[in-house]
This record gives C-alpha cells, sequence and structure tokens, in this order.
C-alpha cells in the first residue's frame, strides 16, 4: 500500500464529497484525529476502515490504494478492480438461481444502510420471475407518491442492475439510491461526460425536473417491468416524446449555466 497515495486520496474524495473531518469519522464510525492521521500520513489505514471509506465513497478499496483518484475521470472513479462497480450482495435459491429481492416503501430509508449487507439482503422478501433473461441481477422497489403517473403509489418496478452510470441512457427510467434523494424512480437523461450530472425527470408534469450529482449515485437499476394490482388510468392526453423531454432537459441545463455565469 502506497501510504502517501492512500492519504492524498482520502483527503481528496473526503472534500469531494463534502464531509469535515468530523462528519466523515462519524460516517466512518472513528475518531476525528484519526481521519487526520491518515490524510496527513502518520496512519496507515486498517482493511475494515478502507472497506467502510470504500462504501462511503462508492469507489473500490483498490482503487482507494493504488489510484490518483484526482487523476480519474468520474467513469474510471466509480469501477472496481475488474471494471464494474462494487460487488453487489444478492440471494438465491436452492437451485443457485439469484432471487429478486424485493425493497417496500418502508424500508427504503433501511436500504440505505444495508444495501451492501448480505444479512440485510436475505431478509428482505424475494420472488422469481421466470419470464426475465436470466443474465442479469433484479431487484424490486415499491415507488410512493405521484411523480410518475399513471403509475400508482405502490407499484413495484423490478429493476435491472447496472454497474457503470455511463451506461444510463437518456429518456429511459431507472431506479436510483443516491446518498441525498435516497431511492427515486425517475426519467434520466446522462449528462455525466459533459458536467457531471444526471437530469431527473418525473413523467407527472406537475414535478419539475432536477440535476443530481453521479458522484451522489450509489446504485443504478434500469426499470425492466412493473406489478401494480392497479391499471393505468387512460388520461387522452398525448404524453411528451423522448425528443421534447430533451429539449426540456437541456432548456433547464442552460438556465443553470446562465444563472451561475452571472453569480
Amino acid at each position: 500500500m502506497e501510504i502517501a497515495k492512500v492519504n492524498n486520496n482520502i483527503k481528496f474524495l473526503r472534500k469531494k464529497f463534502g464531509y469535515t473531518q468530523e462528519t466523515f469519522a462519524e460516517a466512518i464510525g472513528i475518531k476525528r484525529s484519526l481521519v487526520g492521521a491518515y490524510e496527513e500520513g502518520r496512519a496507515d489505514p486498517r482493511l475494515n476502515n478502507l472497506l467502510r471509506m470504500s462504501e462511503v465513497f462508492n469507489v473500490s478499496v483498490d482503487t482507494l490504494i493504488s489510484k490518483t483518484v484526482s487523476d480519474l475521470s468520474e467513469d474510471e472513479l466509480y469501477t472496481s478492480q475488474d471494471g464494474g462497480a462494487r460487488v453487489l450482495a444478492i440471494t438465491v435459491d436452492q437451485n443457485e438461481n439469484e432471487n429478486i429481492e424485493l425493497i417496500p416503501q418502508k424500508a427504503s430509508a433501511g436500504y440505505m444502510n444495508g444495501y451492501a449487507d448480505p444479512s440485510y439482503i436475505e431478509n428482505m422478501p424475494r420472488f422469481q420471475l421466470p419470464m426475465l433473461p436470466k443474465n442479469a441481477t433484479y431487484r424490486a422497489f415499491e415507488i410512493s407518491g405521484d411523480s410518475m403517473l399513471p403509475l400508482q403509489p405502490g407499484t413495484v418496478i423490478i429493476g435491472e442492475y447496472i454497474e457503470n452510470i455511463s451506461h444510463i441512457k437518456n429518456g429511459k427510467t431507472y431506479v436510483l439510491l443516491s446518498r441525498e434523494e435516497g431511492i427515486v424512480y425517475k426519467r434520466v437523461f446522462n449528462y455525466v461526460e459533459e458536467n457531471g450530472k444526471l437530469f431527473l425527470v418525473s413523467d407527472n408534469k406537475a414535478y419539475s425536473p432536477y440535476q443530481i450529482d453521479a458522484s451522489d449515485i450509489i446504485e443504478v437499476w434500469e426499470s425492466k417491468a412493473f406489478i401494480s394490482i392497479d391499471f393505468p388510468d387512460a388520461t387522452g392526453k398525448e404524453d411528451l416524446t423522448i425528443e421534447e423531454l430533451s429539449g426540456i432537459v437541456k432548456n433547464l441545463q442552460n438556465e443553470i449555466v446562465k444563472l451561475k455565469d452571472s453569480n
């Protein structure tokens, strides 16, 4: 382990994510003085603390100890040793087939803390859907609120795990797990290469689009199916096309840039 590289990486990522030494120490479960010792190269982080940092920063331990993270692009930063995302906690049935774990709406807050904990995932309800392709990992999320009408609150979205945030396709719907927003289900537009942002759009036009930092994202699940006891209403209104939605998002981006330039 190159201690000089590790301490610079810890300091860089701590500031990137907006942590003070005190708040970062709380997130890791260590004393603030130890964070200072790590960043100044006076102490070598133990493996358990490196693992916890890896979870907090959503980067691999290998990246923390062997890369200069300030030189990495967003796409390069959020990958693991084998080129994918972090190892995902899953469960399997007696035939070694992966289950689809259900995250009920009431468990959303708990999932923020337990998403990487196999014992937590094992306690979630789980099921199989034979019609889904077998070469992927799926998870089910119960949505709340009316921002994605005509899908009703209580609808269960089946998402396929996406390892790399750069694979998000403009105009597709995704379940996102983020540090600031928790679990959200939105139509997503990918501007990571341009400015490190994702734009999230609700199908219910009463809700305004908004942006989120790509570095805030922990998990991405591309929607593949939904389960609901409520059939969507046929409103008779013409839906916006993906091109029209893209135009709305682009205009919003331009307005944000103008606001920044005027300050």
